[in-house]
Parts: C-alpha cells; structure tokens; sequence
C-alpha cells in the first residue's frame, strides 16, 4: 500500500474525527494518536521512550521562551513536569497544564514590559560598556526578579542601540522597542488552547529530527502557496511596522497594479469583506492580516489606507477585486554578463533559482520548466557558461532537482532513496539530451539545502560542474513526505527516507564541499544541519553513479569533465583576488571577530558600526524597494561577482 495512502487510512481510523467541510482545530484527545501515526511512519524513532519525552518538552519550552528572558528557572522545572505528565492525560482530553502554562506566559510577558518601560523612563542613554550574550546556549534563565532585569538591561540596551544603528533617532527607538514589548504581551494573550495544542504536536514532530512537522490547516495553505508560487489576493507585498500593516510593493501585473490605488509605504489599518463592516487590522501579526486579505479570484476586498502627505496624512478607502497572483520574483531568473580578456569577450549566464517550486494544480508555477526555458534561451544567445546560483536556495522538490541535473548530462543516476526497511530507489535523468554542454558552475553556501545540494553534490559527482561558495551547503540529507490530514485539520511532513549522492555518500550532516571556497557571512558556527536539535546521523550506501551514460558522444554533447588540475589552477587565481578584496576581507573580520567574542556583543560596537555603514545601509534600502534594484543588489554581491570571475578564469584557459 502506497505509504501516503497508508498514513491517512490510519489517521482517519484512529484519531477520531468528525467529518466536516471546514478545517478544525487539533483536539487534546487527538494528539497522542497523531504521534503514533508519526511514529509508525519515521524513518528511526519509533516509540514513545523517555527520551522523545524529554525532546518534546525542551522544544515546548524552547518555543515559547526562546531567549530565556520571559521564564524563571523555577517556571521552567514546573512546567517541565506539567508537560511529562501531559503524555499520560491527553488522551482522555485533560490538557488543563496548558492552559496553566498559557497563563504564566501572560503573566512573565506582562512583567517583562514593566521593566522595559521602567528602564525607558526618564532620561534614558544607551550604555556603550554593556555587553549581550547572543548565544541562548550559554544563558540560564533567571533565579529571581534581580537576575531578569540585570538580564533584560543588556537586551534592552543592545535592542536600542540596534534600532538607531537603522538611522532612527533614541526617542523614536524608546518607542519602537516598548511597542515591541506590547505586541509580545498581546501575541501571548493570543496563545489559546487551539494554539498551545498545535505547538505541542510541532514539537513534538521536531522531537523526532528538525524536518518532520505538525502543519495546522493555516500552515498547510502558507505551505502550498510557497511552493506553487501563486496565490488569489491582491498583488502586494506586505511587512509589519510597530503594529501597522505596510506595503511594502506593489507586485506588477497584480489586481493592485492594475488598480492603481495603492503605493509603496501606505499603511492598511483595516480590511472588510467586500460590502461587511471593516476589521481593524492595527497590532493585529502580519500572517492573520495577509488570511484576511487574500481570498477567492473575482471576489471584493475594501481596505483603509493611510498615506502620509508630507507632514499631513490622508486616509481613504480601496475596494480590489482579488485575482491569481503570479510571484515571479520568487521565481527562476536570467542576468546576462560580459567579461573581457585581451580581444576576447565572453558571455556568461548567471541563473538564480530561489527555490525548488512547482504545485499538483493546474497553471502552477514548476521551477524545472523555467530553468528549461531558462537554458535554452541561454544557448540561443549563444552563452560561453553558466552559473547556476543556488547560494540562498533552501530547497524544495526532489524530482525537479533531478530534472534539472538532467539539463546538463545525457542521463544516468542522480540521487537515491532510501527508507526505514533499507530499499534504495534510484531515480535517474532519462531524457537522453544535453541541453548546455559548455563550462557549468554553482554557486553554494550552508544555505543551500536537501534539493539544492543533490543537485550540487550529483554535478559535483560527476565532475560536470565545478563548486564555488561558501565552505559547504546546510547538510540536509532527508527526505520528507507531505500528508494532508483528513478533514482539513491539516498535514503531517514526516521524515521518511534518507537520500545519497551518485558517489554513495549521503548529504546529511556533512553537505556538499565547495572546489573554491571564499568568505559569506554564512559561514558561522551555529549556521548547518549538524547544529540543529535532534539532526539525524550520516550515512552512506552503495555507489550507483554510471559517468559513461552521463557524457554525451555528439558534438553537441559532449562536455569537459571537471578535473584536479583545473580546480587548482581555478583555485589559487581566486584566492589571490579574494585576499585583496575589501568586501571579502570585511566579511573575514567580521566571521573572525564573532568567533573570537564567543557569541557576546557590545553596545559600543554596534554603534561604531552603525556609523561606517551608514551609506551602505542607505543605497542597499533604496535598492532593495524594487524588484529592478534587488537584481542589482543580487549581481553586485562579492560573491556572486567572484564566481564571474573564476568563470572568465575558466572560459580563458580553456579557449584555443
């Protein structure tokens, strides 16, 4: 029986749900048998022992209090045993010690307000001795009311002294940060039992690795949209500023572009349903506003706006009437570059693919048929090589990083996978055509994961494409699958498979090395699967890579495989021009200076750097504002311009 099937058969015999059309809350009583469907399925934790107990507990806790700033350690060790005991009473519906919980949140929230306000009082100045321990691994939470305000002084000073580094003056910032606070108390008043319930069964999934999920019916929709790239609202980007909802761009082509009655910086300070009375969206989180905003294609959605006029404002009504979204931007992208070397001048290709998308619904949006298109566009202009920016791809789609693979090979084995019963399943490019056979490079950082370091690591494997970036990608070697609930109470993602290389390695833990490796500020010792609560071990399996049916015969075929010589030729020209390099440099210091403190930070830096970065803060604000200015920002990234570079490096010595 098909395992997707398999799982919603016995949730649907076991957890007790009433049918119905509209999505439903996770019940108390519910939870212990969705943790059993969970555990039947994982890939290795299979029982309910004392240490996936433990896990669940400290990630419950983790979750509500993630700075250790709102809790003492005497709430800690109560909760603790309030939460042990929870697995014993939720199965007959008793979930009392979460509403116990919820309270006390309410209560350190408020308390935590207090003390800010008290410390904002008056004549405040920010302190430039105080130091901040940014590491939460290397705090405790307090003993009493005495260590909480000495600890909540250092984040309070950092946190003001952050604010005004973003050229805001220390009135201003006094105000944002309290208003901050104020939000925490109101988002903790918001933690009711539906949603204490929902955080229990996602730590308890993350208990079992830091990929398996509880996905509530919201989750679950967020999720579809971001892999589909599409969505039916109102075509705008939205972003949250001391508690008013502002657009942040209008998306063109979007139902707002089209009406014209929105701009840049407008505020949204209330939304009713076609002709309903308004909501007032003020203080409200921004994920609640954009549910309200979006809805079905043809239907009317009236917003209050506040536009600023100078020194005056204006607050006017705007009724749009929703339609299908398409989010190109988050889409795969082409820039096309041109490096000269004595008489010769090359073209490159530099491809950014943010994600690995596509969606089961008709006119979804599938990132293999845009980097198809992609290519082929590139070889018609004739293009010397291409770069194929995986540097902030998180990942996405198995089957559509197999596909892509096979736009560079002829075909053979990509990846395989392998499941809790040890059945490996090769899936492999078959198309039996090179699209691109010219130099290939991508680029990679440890934020390039599960999908984005198959496809790193198989080229990689295969000696067809060189690996430049950072030291190496995030390490996840995983393989979830997504299964919706029944009666739309939401999804289960649960790690089910590990996946390896052609070479027989798997990517978990360890990643994909880079062939060059130059500075990113995501080189950062807690930035990596291996740094994540409760990572799966690596492993690795037989080797199934086949080069011979990868190479192409033909002319149009045949590619130069990627050898040592030209790695450390390509190597020490990059490394000569990366120790020069300012920016290189700066991010060096930077990494250097952040190991060296061991995770503290002072007031007194944050301001020296505030004024040096000044100008740079100001140009990089502008540009990001529109989408034209973002793919600026893209291109002129250090990184990015060295892999242009190691390119030409490659394209001159390899022409004739």
């Amino acid at each position: 029986m098909n395992m997707k099937i398999a799982i919603l058969l016995i949730a649907s015999a076991t957890l007790g749900f009433i049918p119905t059309a509209h999505a439903q809350s996770l019940q108390c009583q519910q939870v212990p048998s969705l943790m059993n469907v969970f555990m039947s399925n994982h890939i290795s934790m299979n029982r309910l022992n004392d240490e996936l107990k433990t896990r669940t507990v400290s990630l419950f806790l983790k979750y509500m209090d993630p700075n250790k700033q709102l809790f003492y350690k005497k709430d800690v060790e109560k909760m603790s045993a309030q939460l042990m005991d929870l697995f014993s009473t939720m199965g007959s519906g008793n979930c009392a010690a979460l509403s116990e919980i919820s309270s006390v949140l309410v209560e350190r929230a408020q308390e935590n307000l207090g003390i800010v306000k008290d410390s904002l009082k008056g004549e405040f100045a920010l302190k430039p001795e105080i130091r901040y321990q940014t590491d939460t691994k290397k705090r405790d939470y307090p003993v009493d009311s005495t260590q909480k305000k000495a600890a909540l002084e250092s984040a309070i000073h950092t946190q003001v002294a952050t604010i005004t580094a973003g050229d805001v003056k220390l009135p201003k910032a006094k105000e944002q940060l309290i208003k901050r606070y104020e939000l925490s108390v109101k988002r903790s008043k918001e933690m009711n039992s539906g949603k204490m319930i929902n955080l229990f069964a996602e730590s308890f999934a993350h208990a079992l690795d830091p990929h398996s999920d509880y996905l509530s019916p919201e989750q679950l929709d967020e999720f579809k949209i971001s892999m589909g790239l599409s969505l039916e609202g109102i075509g705008v980007s939205l972003s949250s500023d001391d508690g008013y909802t502002v657009v942040q761009e209008i998306i063109p082509g979007g139902s707002a572009d089209r009406a014209g009655a929105l701009k840049p910086k407008d505020k949204i300070i209330a939304v009713a349903q076609d002709k309903a009375e308004p909501v007032s969206i003020v203080d409200m989180d921004l994920s609640d506003v954009v549910k309200m905003i979006r809805g079905k294609k043809g239907t009317k959605v009236k917003l209050t706006v506040v536009r600023l006029q100078g020194k005056d404002s204006e607050t006017f009504d705007v009724v749009i009437v929703r339609d299908k979204v398409d989010m190109k931007e988050q889409a795969a992208k082409v820039d096309y570059q041109t490096r000269k070397v004595g008489a010769r001048t090359y073209k490159i290709a530099v491809i950014d693919l943010p994600s690995f998308y596509g969606g089961s619904e008709k006119n979804s949006r599938d990132c293999y048929d845009d980097m198809k298109a992609i290519v082929e566009e590139a070889v018609s202009k004739k293009v010397d090589g291409i770069i194929l920016d995986l540097s902030t791809d998180g990942g996405g789609l198995l089957q559509d990083a197999v596909k892509i693979a096979g736009l560079f090979i002829k075909n053979g084995p990509v990846v395989a996978t392998q499941d809790l019963k040890m059945k490996p399943e090769i899936l492999s490019d078959d198309d039996n055509k090179v699209y691109f056979n010219g130099p290939f490079m991508i680029v990679t950082t440890r934020q390039s994961a599960s999908a984005s370091e198959i496809l790193a690591g198989a080229m990689k494997d295969y000696k067809r494409a060189l690996i430049v970036g950072g030291d190496h990608t995030y390490g996840k070697g995983s393989v979830q699958v997504l299964n919706p609930l029944p009666f739309r109470l939401g999804a289960m993602k649960l790690t089910t498979q590990m996946f390896y290389l052609p070479g027989g390695v798997s990517t978990q833990f360890g990643g994909v090395d880079s062939d060059i490796s130059m500075p990113t500020y995501l080189d950062l010792d807690d930035m990596g699967e291996r740094y994540m609560d409760y990572a799966l071990p690596p492993s690795k399996t037989k080797p199934f890579i086949l080069p011979e049916l990868a190479k192409g015969t033909e002319p149009g075929e045949k590619w130069t495989p990627v050898d040592d010589g030209l790695i450390q030729f390509l190597r020490e020209k990059s490394g000569k021009r990366v120790s020069k390099n300012t920016e290189f440099n700066e991010i060096q210091k930077d990494l250097d200076d952040t190991k060296k403190n061991e995770g503290w930070i002072k007031v007194a830096d944050i301001l020296k750097r505030s004024g040096k970065d000044k100008d740079k803060r100001k140009e990089k604000k502008d540009l990001a504002s529109t989408a034209q200015g973002r793919k600026q920002l893209w291109i002129k990234d250090p990184r990015v311009q060295e892999s242009l570079n190691i390119m030409t490096d490659w394209l001159a010595r390899a022409s004739p």
